[in-house]
């Protein structure tokens, strides 16, 4: 890894930030993209700041953005780029403040740099690989939480559903945040022990999170126990599963397969 791609990361996090909250009690431009899920005039105007500072700065990097048309190109390259510019755009859209940038650097398939940023909620993530995870530059670490019984654990009401499960549904404490990035980032400080969605999820929502939290000292894996690959040339995973290692084995072991 470029010793600074993290700083430019960082760089690129905050001029996100700069742009979308300028948007923030303005007309927003709301469409729909082809599978009915929301964009808005701020996700492609973030979009287009990112795309300028780290292309530029990263010529020969490959780029897979959740608003850019997707290229077979970024398969040929050493290193890619992995961006979602508003991850929570129906949370940015509601006026809440728990949306995120996410940007990830992929080298053949590891996350090697990685920052999520609210800015609403001066809250950055950041990790480089082998060097720890951080929020806004102090260090952090996953819970020492030891059973689901009494985890905390972030995911959505259809991930509770029987036939996901061997037997009965796990009993723990459940909460939710729209954004799947801010979601990786609160496991990966110790807020909550635990997240896992078992629907295909997009590369450009958990890439930066995967890395943060493994630096943090969690397990993450997909809903099969795999662990996760990126800048694949179909960009999504089968769901995710991540947190202090006796939880996520034990959701695991719990999961009908």
């Amino acid at each position: 890894m470029p010793e600074n791609d993290l700083a430019l990361l960082t760089d690129a996090a905050h001029a996100a930030a700069e742009t979308a909250t300028r948007f923030v009690g303005g007309p927003l431009g709301v469409t729909r993209k082809g599978d009915d899920s929301p964009v808005t005039a701020a996700d492609l105007a973030v979009n287009d700041v990112l795309s300028e500072i780290l292309r530029s700065a990263r010529p020969h990097y490959g780029w897979l953005s959740e608003e850019s048309p997707d290229s077979a190109a970024r398969l040929d390259a050493e290193h890619t780029f992995i961006i979602d510019p508003i991850d929570g755009t129906r949370s940015f859209i509601d006026g809440q403040d728990t949306w995120a940038h996410s940007l990830a650097i992929a080298r053949n398939g590891k996350v090697t740099a990685a920052v999520i940023y609210l800015p609403l909620k001066n809250k950055l993530y950041s990790a480089a690989f082998g060097r720890g995870a951080h929020l806004n530059d102090a260090p952090i670490a996953v819970s020492a939480a030891t059973a689901l019984s009494s985890a905390r654990v972030l995911t959505t009401q259809p991930n509770l559903a029987p036939h996901h499960w061997r037997g009965a549904v796990p009993d723990f404490r459940r909460s939710h945040r729209p954004s799947l990035a801010y979601r990786l980032g609160l496991v990966a400080e110790g807020r909550y022990d635990a997240m896992f969605t078992f629907r295909p999820s997009w590369e450009w929502d958990i890439a930066a999170g995967a890395l943060i939290l493994s630096e943090a000292g969690a397990r993450i894996s997909d809903r099969t126990g795999t662990a996760l690959r990126f800048n694949n040339p179909h960009p999504q995973v089968n769901g995710v599963v991540a947190g202090a290692e006796a939880v996520w084995s034990e959701v695991l072991q719990a999961l009908r397969r």
